[in-house]
């Protein structure tokens, strides 16, 4: 049977059609059947559930009938367990956010004060909060469907966790300044360390460049040495001296001597020239130059081929003192040592560039003897009262004939007083974790320009310093 219906139409007439009642009953019925079987499995599964959890122990709270079955969608998703997500979550960002700070605090260097220690209290207050079994038992039921959230408990861990959240938030606060100012020293502390490292570049590089500068010379000065040994061998009668007297001037205590030891041809000819030039009487000038062997020949045709104004000019190479030997000598075995030429020679480069402050001393030229003459003046020049010791990088400006004037107090030498602050003090050249000069040497005491020197032979050989001097070196 079918249940025949009609709709008008726009047009005015009439339009029918039949809609089978059987098959929509059918559908209906159908629907209804699903819908209630569905729904008795559900609760079967929640009544074993209730089951089981009893029977393991589990006591669940119940509110209003004891137990209250939830439905399918919120055994699903329970209301409470996102908002215990959100508790969760503002915990363990705020507790991060405690253990950065500290962290942040250690690397500003507040260790003194007690924003890292209130920083790691909190970090643990919150790890404290997390830990307890409540707590702990239910934010496990984040990882379970089945378990339901007790809302009171929610509620007793959202205001544990406000509470120590509004703590965190008010001592960040309060501790902001203090970051803000360490921040801002610490990076004026690291603008001045890289302006520090800068500023030993250029030093380190300035030094090197000074060294190469000194050690430069025209042109027309190169092989300088080379071209008097030239005229040296062509003739050789002219400046062979061997046989002939020594000059009585050479010796008379009575004239002004000087003392220059160098094996740089041109330097020595600076100084002589310098000093003879400035002279108001330069014939009453002695000057004993000692070389090495090798530069022999050319600084004696050097001194030969120049009047200096009638000065009185003595050249002589450090093997003719026969008493200058290892035996007599303890700074020609240390000389002779392989570690301190390694010193000088190894690595050259990275040696010269390495301190800044010690680069000069690490000159190869220190290694020589002439660099070392000056302890034996009084055995080099035997007669001789008092001598002026002069550097090859002198240049003389004046007459120095006022120095042998001064009354030098039975003191044995008179140098320029070179300390400004803590420069050329003894603890710049000394090695103080040695004991005897520790014992011996005040580290403040301020040292002297080594480039002029005037010496009181008498004072010195009384005071029998060469004696200290071969004890300091032997030790």
């Amino acid at each position: 049977m079918a249940n025949n219906r009609t709709i008008p139409t726009g047009g005015g007439g009439i339009r029918s059609f039949t809609v089978p009642f059987r098959v929509f009953t059918s559908a209906i019925t159908i629907a209804l059947c699903l819908f209630f079987t569905i729904s008795f499995l559900f609760t079967t599964n929640s009544h074993s559930t209730y089951d089981d959890l009893n029977q393991s122990g589990f006591h669940i709270v119940s509110r209003g009938f004891g137990y209250t079955r939830r439905s399918v969608l919120a055994l699903k998703s329970d209301p409470l367990k996102p908002r215990l997500y959100q508790i969760q979550k503002q915990a363990d960002d705020h507790r991060s956010l405690a253990l950065v700070y500290a962290s942040y605090a250690r690397k500003l260097k507040l260790e003194s004060s007690k924003l890292v220690r209130i920083f790691a209290d909190l970090s643990r207050n919150f790890s404290g909060l997390i830990s307890k079994p409540s707590y702990r038992a239910l934010l496990n039921s984040l990882n379970s469907d089945a378990v339901s959230v007790d809302e009171s408990v929610v509620r007793q861990f959202e205001k544990e966790v406000k509470e120590r959240i509004k703590v965190t938030r008010q001592v960040i606060g309060e501790a902001k300044n203090s970051f803000d100012n360490q921040l801002k020293i610490q990076k004026l502390k690291d603008t001045i360390f890289a302006v520090n490292e800068q500023l030993t570049k250029a030093k380190k590089q300035g030094a090197f460049s000074n060294l190469i500068a000194a050690k430069s010379i025209p042109k027309s000065l190169h092989c300088l040495a080379m071209r008097l040994m030239e005229e040296r061998i062509a003739h050789p009668d002219k400046y062979i001296d061997e046989g002939k007297p020594t000059p009585p001037e050479l010796e008379d205590p009575n004239l002004y001597h000087y003392a220059i030891f160098s094996d740089n041809v041109i330097a020595a000819s600076v100084v002589l020239n310098s000093a003879t030039k400035n002279a108001k009487e330069p014939w009453k000038h002695v000057f004993h130059v000692v070389t090495d062997k090798m530069n022999l020949g050319a600084m004696q045709v050097m001194c030969k081929l120049k009047d200096y104004n009638g000065a009185h000019i003595e050249v002589k190479a450090v093997e003719d003192y026969k008493f200058l030997n290892s035996s007599y000598v303890p700074v020609l075995r240390q000389l002779e040592s392989a570690n301190l030429q390694d010193f000088y020679f190894r690595n050259k480069l990275e040696n010269a560039t390495k301190d800044t402050t010690n680069m000069k001393f690490r000159n190869p030229k220190y290694l020589s003897i002439l660099n070392h003459l000056r302890f034996y003046l009084p055995e080099m020049y035997p007669k001789l009262h008092r001598i002026l010791f002069l550097d090859d990088d002198i240049v003389v400006q004046k007459d120095l004939t006022g120095l042998w004037k001064i009354d030098m107090n039975g003191k044995v030498n008179g140098a320029v007083e070179t300390c400004f602050g803590s420069f050329h003090r003894y603890a710049q050249y000394m090695n103080f974790s040695h004991p005897l000069i520790k014992a011996k040497f005040n580290p403040k005491a301020c040292a002297w320009a080594y480039g002029m020197n005037f010496f009181d032979l008498d004072a010195w050989r009384r005071e029998k310093v060469h004696r200290r001097i071969s004890l300091l070196a032997e030790s």
